[in-house]
């Protein structure tokens, strides 16, 4: 197969879908790997060591989709990308549709076959493929909070760790998942006060056996997240329903009684954000106020530490990626029902139900796509 690899343009977006060792193991499958010129420079990836790994280098984003049979990328295409999409061609990659219609449309008109990384299942019931990126923005939301708190940035003018004598920043976290977790691992590692709401009792229990008492656990009604906002210095939006938009936890009338200079990073920005207020932000104006509240929601987060990033995701695709060069995608999908699950839209039909739900569109199950 011929697997295309083309330069991210989304703004401010350094990760690529492929490294170099992964490439190698494409190659060694027998597959033809073509790479954009420059398409790993952000993630600190030169072409030469693309076509060491036996890559061919190709000049720009026009060759490398109309050459591939298989494009493998990060995040979901923008217009200009998805106007160069076919039918018959495979697309693996971050897609987010529940909350672009947009999106949704022009993949349908384009007749392709669209596999998200984000629906992808495990045995287990978890989605391997987000959990790194997951991990990743959990990690880095008390990071971007902690500055956004800072009074040249709009924020309260207060530090996450406190000093001797002066308490810490009152950290409140929706969601203790994966992403929720890693958030409350480096907000507690800063020296914060830090609560997790959660509405799976199963998950209090687990976070309370894995950080003791240094963290507070509450139980998710919609008093409690009210009572918990006003207290917050920062919040941080974590909650996930897999394909789906993410549920607005956080009320516009919540937002008003926070108080003033708190920050809201929103994590769940990508399936369109847990809060009334949020809206989509970029790494170049990754900010905004509303009733004296910063807002942090850029949408492609882990981009800020595109080599770390670039590389825990090839970690969990490449299985994926080899298997649908190897065996094409209908036999793979076949094979793997927690690959199935990826599966978004195909010759111009949605088979993922949330996002057919979010966008009230027709339905059609992955079983008839296979049959």
């Amino acid at each position: 197969m011929r697997v295309g690899v083309p330069k991210e343009i989304k703004n401010h977006e350094y990760r690529v879908g492929l490294v170099p060792s992964s490439v190698a193991e494409l190659v060694h499958h027998g597959h033809k790997v073509l790479v954009e010129c420059g398409a790993g420079l952000g993630a600190g990836l030169p072409d030469r060591e693309y076509e060491a790994a036996g890559a061919t280098i190709l000049g720009g984003p026009d060759e490398i989709f109309e050459r591939a049979e298989m494009i493998v990328k990060v995040k979901e295409p923008l217009a200009e990308e998805r106007r160069r999409l076919r039918p018959g061609q495979v697309l693996f990659t971050y897609l987010h549709l529940a909350p672009d219609l947009a999106q949704s449309e022009d993949l349908m008109k384009s007749g392709a076959t669209c596999i998200a990384y984000e629906t992808a299942t495990s045995p287990s019931g978890a989605l391997p493929l987000l959990t790194p990126m997951s991990e990743v923005a959990g990690r880095l939301a008390p990071q971007v909070g902690a500055y956004c708190l800072e009074k040249a940035q709009g924020g309260r003018g207060v530090l996450l760790g406190g000093v001797p004598g002066v308490p810490g920043a009152e950290v409140v976290i929706l969601g203790g998942g994966v992403s929720g977790t890693h958030a409350a691992t480096i907000a507690l590692g800063m020296g914060a006060n830090v609560t997790v709401i959660d509405r799976s009792a199963e998950v209090l229990r687990r976070l309370a056996v894995q950080f003791g008492a240094s963290i507070r656990t509450v139980f998710s009604t919609r008093d409690a997240i009210a009572h918990l906002a006003k207290e917050a210095d920062l919040l941080i939006g974590a909650v996930l329903v897999p394909g789906a938009a993410a549920p607005k936890l956080i009320s516009a009338e919540m937002v008003r009684s926070m108080k003033s200079g708190s920050v809201i990073v929103d994590i769940a920005i990508d399936q369109g954000g847990c809060s009334e207020t949020s809206r989509p932000t970029t790494h170049s104006e990754p900010t905004y106020v509303v009733d004296d509240v910063v807002h942090y929601c850029v949408t492609n987060m882990p981009g800020a530490v595109a080599r770390t990033s670039t590389f825990a995701l090839n970690n969990v695709t490449l299985p994926f990626t080899l298997a649908l060069a190897d065996k094409g995608w209908r036999q793979a999908l076949r094979d793997d029902p927690h690959l199935r699950d990826g599966l978004n839209v195909h010759d111009g039909k949605i088979v993922c139900k949330p996002v057919a739900d979010a966008h009230q569109l027709p339905y059609t199950p992955v079983d008839e796509t296979l049959a």
